[in-house]
C-alpha cells in the first residue's frame, strides 16, 4: 500500500511482526476507515522515515500517525479511538478515569511487553 495515495487522516502502526497484533488490527480495518485512519505495519519502509523514532523505539507500542505529523503510543492510541466509537466510549470513560487510567496504562504495558509470548501462547506464531 502507498501511504501517501490516499491521505487519511492518520494511520493506526501496529507491530506486523506480532502474530496476536498482526491478526487483530487489521481485523479492526474498517472501522479504522470509518473514523478516517488507515492501518499499517510499522515495518513498512516509509514509517520510519515519516515517524521520526529511532529503528530500536519503533517497535515498542502501538502508534498513531496523524497526518500533520502529531503522534500517540501506546494506551492514548486505544483511549484515542475508543472516545471516537460510540459503542466503545463507556470503554473509554473507563480507561481515562483517573485512578483507572493508570491501571490501562500498566494493563497496556504488560500486554505490549509480552505480545510475542502471547502470541505463541495463543497459536498465533509469528505472521509470515
Amino acid at each position: 500500500m502507498d501511504a501517501y495515495a490516499s491521505e487519511p487522516q492518520g494511520w493506526v502502526l501496529y507491530d506486523g511482526g506480532c502474530g496476536v497484533c498482526a491478526k487483530w488490527v487489521p481485523f479492526w480495518r474498517p472501522t479504522m476507515a470509518r473514523l478516517g485512519l488507515a492501518v499499517a505495519p510499522l515495518q513498512e519502509p516509509w514509517v520510519a522515515a515519516r515517524i521520526g523514532v529511532p529503528t530500536d523505539a519503533l517497535l515498542t507500542d502501538i502508534r498513531l500517525l496523524f497526518r500533520d505529523g502529531r503522534q500517540l503510543a501506546g494506551a492514548d492510541v486505544y483511549r484515542y479511538v475508543l472516545q471516537r466509537l460510540w459503542w466503545a466510549y463507556p470503554l473509554y470513560v473507563v480507561a481515562a478515569a483517573p485512578g483507572l487510567r493508570r491501571l490501562f496504562d500498566r494493563a497496556y504495558r504488560a500486554l505490549a511487553d509480552h505480545r510475542h509470548r502471547i502470541s505463541r501462547a495463543c497459536g498465533f506464531g509469528d505472521p509470515g
